[in-house]
């Protein structure tokens, strides 16, 4: 939580400065991940051509896309670190990363289209297909994904490395969408790679030719019910929708409410990987400071942000 003690505060005033806590390393991480894809990409397509697989081709090209669309995420990052101290975002840039990961989430779901396109075409026209070579170039994809995904995995999904259950159960939605949604590309690169593996080792050894075009639209079914989860989760931060499972509301309540103090009116929302923050407005027949409700709230880990209205009661 970012409180009055943290060094982009101002004095007298708080920060607005919600960004993962992961943020920086996240962000090289892509560019990392963004180099190895383009190389990789470069080499499939090239291969995919001069031995004539489709599936080869396929995952060449939605690699390319899949490069793109991780530049997304990394500029998400780069523009969020640099004006996240900017007083016109009003609460800071955290949710450009949402922003992002909703972008390549769409671009997703676009390769997921291609490569059942391709796919199709592919049943109604086969070619001939190199296997010994096609393979050899699969597997070098593989690992590259691989590396990617290790280099991507989400080791900081509570944003400020505190236990976000408090030991009580409680369900906390801060992860890191941007990072996700890089993550989810290179996982479908990876899959494709496998499925491309599979599709030629059957060709190979059996003559199923048809396996190569199959495999392909196996992968674009499963790459497209990865891009509508993403879409789902990146979409409700943007539109402030609190999934039913989120039970930061009820805890608010559980911190303030008693016999004579009221809760009337509660806005609750993601300001960021790890942040939320909420406006609480209160009825009670014994008005305490501002300050004395937002200490009753200090102990939620999450809540990053806090307004609160205190009115006497009639």
């Amino acid at each position: 939580m970012i409180d009055a003690h943290h060094p982009a505060v101002a004095s007298g005033g708080h920060a607005h400065v919600f960004l993962g806590a992961a943020h920086e390393r996240n962000e090289r991480r892509t560019w990392l991940v963004i180099s190895l894809t383009a190389t990789m990409m470069v080499v499939e397509i090239t291969a995919g051509y001069a031995y004539g697989s489709m599936a080869l081709i396929a995952d060449g090209w939605h690699m390319s896309t899949h490069a793109a669309a991780m530049l997304i995420a990394a500029l998400a990052y780069l523009y969020a670190r640099r004006h996240a101290s900017n007083p016109r975002f009003t609460f800071g840039t955290g949710k450009l990363g949402d922003l992002g990961g909703f972008a390549s989430a769409v671009v997703l779901a676009l390769i997921a289209l291609l490569i059942g396109w391709e796919s199709v075409q592919r049943f109604r026209s086969p070619v001939p297909i190199d296997f010994q070579m096609a393979i050899g170039v699969a597997v070098i994809g593989l690992v590259v994904n691989l590396l990617s995904a290790w280099l991507l995995r989400d080791d900081h999904h509570h944003g400020h490395g505190q236990d976000h259950h408090h030991g009580h159960g409680h369900h906390r939605h801060g992860g890191d969408n941007n990072l996700r949604a890089a993550y989810l590309h290179v996982l479908a690169d990876a899959l494709t790679s496998v499925l491309a593996i599979g599709a030629l080792l059957g060709g190979s050894l059996y003559g199923w030719l048809w396996l190569d075009p199959a495999m392909g639209i196996v992968g674009a079914l499963v790459i497209a019910r990865w891009s509508w989860g993403l879409i789902r989760d990146a979409g409700s931060v943007l539109v402030d929708y609190m999934p039913p499972a989120e039970d930061l509301p009820q805890e608010i309540r559980g911190a303030i409410e008693n016999d004579v103090d009221r809760i009337t009116d509660l806005h609750v929302w993601q300001l960021g990987p790890g942040h939320h923050g909420a406006i609480v407005s209160i009825v009670t027949a014994h008005p305490e400071a501002p300050s004395h409700y937002r200490a009753k709230l200090a102990h939620i880990h999450d809540l990053s942000h806090v307004t609160v209205e205190v009115e006497p009661a009639a």
